[in-house]
């Protein structure tokens, strides 16, 4: 959608609209493994790689793809603004899980989030398939 009072996007949309249909809300999306462990203790694109993992079998649990994504939040711990800006395009650009950053999308650098080590995590919203 474009619209000439807004500023430009790095790729992303300002608003989404999605018609009448079934959404499913993803719980936040962690580098953790199948032992719920995090992976990649201090290692920023490990850690991504996991949470694209695990973002996209969760997707796939509701017979959803990255792009049925209607709206997506990344969380970095980081007070950088490149830091928490690369990991946005690092998930947009180059991985698996790109499609879903074309929709209304939203970076925040944090302090913390919920397990020790863990520098990253997604919160996906998708329109599910009729």
């Amino acid at each position: 959608m474009v619209n000439e009072e807004l500023h430009p996007t790095g790729g992303y949309e300002h608003v989404t609209v999605v018609e009448s249909g079934r959404v499913a809300f993803l719980a936040g999306q962690c580098p953790v493994d199948q032992d719920q462990q995090v992976v990649g203790i201090g290692d920023l694109e490990k850690q991504i790689d996991q949470v694209v993992a695990n973002s996209i079998a969760a997707l796939r649990s509701v017979g959803a793809q990255p792009e049925d994504v209607v709206r997506s939040v990344v969380y970095v711990v980081s007070a950088d603004s490149a830091t928490v800006g690369a990991a946005w395009h690092r998930f947009a650009e180059h991985t698996d899980l790109a499609p879903a950053f074309k929709a209304a999308s939203t970076v925040i650098g944090v302090t913390a989030l919920g397990y020790p080590g863990q520098l990253v995590e997604v919160d996906l919203t998708a329109r599910l398939p009729e």
